[in-house]
């Protein structure tokens, strides 16, 4: 075993990896959400953007893949670090040491992630699939995105799915944010405070902008199949 493959089997190694693909996903949402806002200005503009994608489909299919490969292995080490605090908690003043340094945000980061990882399959089962491999009701054939969101939107169940997976991603991306900083060692205390803030900031406008689009489209634009 090389020294830079004992390095990520590291606690270290481990962390740095989670916060570099965190960092990457945390701007990608930033994009996905920037297009998603469409949606409010209608069929005409959200039609129109997700066309434009098309355009350029190689690119984004290479982008789908580097994006799999940041979720692949952002779940993988998450899950290893949480199997090796959860070993450790063996250990009782490490136990009481979790217990006071950390808050519930941090404690709670394994089922927020394992309840997103799931609306996340959900999501790719939706919108993903029928956008780009098999729409039964063949709105993807004639470019009509739009009502696809719509129909989705206006299904209770999956409505309250994206709501909820929403919350749980805001506090999820509070803690993560701030933990990507400290693992950088961009953690000084004269600055951190500030960016607790901005990282709290960001993962309220994520998680209000996401879970803003089915409350829309379910109470206010005719839903409520």
């Amino acid at each position: 075993m090389s020294s830079f493959t004992r390095f990520l089997n590291s606690s270290v190694g481990k962390k740095l990896m989670m916060a570099v693909t965190g960092s990457f996903l945390l701007i990608f949402l930033i994009v996905h959400l920037i297009g998603n806002l469409t949606l409010f200005f209608g069929a005409e503009a959200f039609n129109g953007y997700v066309g434009a994608l098309d355009v350029v489909k190689p690119l984004i299919r290479v982008i789908e893949v580097v994006l799999l490969a940041a979720f692949v292995l952002h779940i993988f080490n998450g899950f290893k670090l949480w199997l090796e605090n959860r070993k450790a908690k063996g250990i009782k003043y490490q136990v009481n040491g979790s217990s006071e340094n950390s808050d519930l945000f941090s404690r709670t980061m394994f089922l927020s992630g394992s309840i997103i990882f799931i609306f996340l399959v959900t999501h790719l089962g939706t919108f993903f699939w029928r956008f780009n491999v098999h729409d039964p009701m063949e709105l993807a054939n004639i470019h009509q995105y739009f009502d696809i969101v719509v129909h989705f939107f206006g299904i209770w169940w999956y409505a309250l799915l994206y709501v909820i997976a929403m919350v749980l991603l805001g506090s999820h991306l509070n803690h993560g944010f701030q933990s990507a900083f400290q693992t950088f060692g961009w953690n000084h205390k004269k600055y951190f405070p500030f960016i607790q803030k901005i990282g709290t900031l960001y993962a309220l406008l994520m998680a209000i902008g996401f879970a803003s689009m089915p409350i829309y489209f379910f109470f206010f634009y005719g839903g409520n199949q």
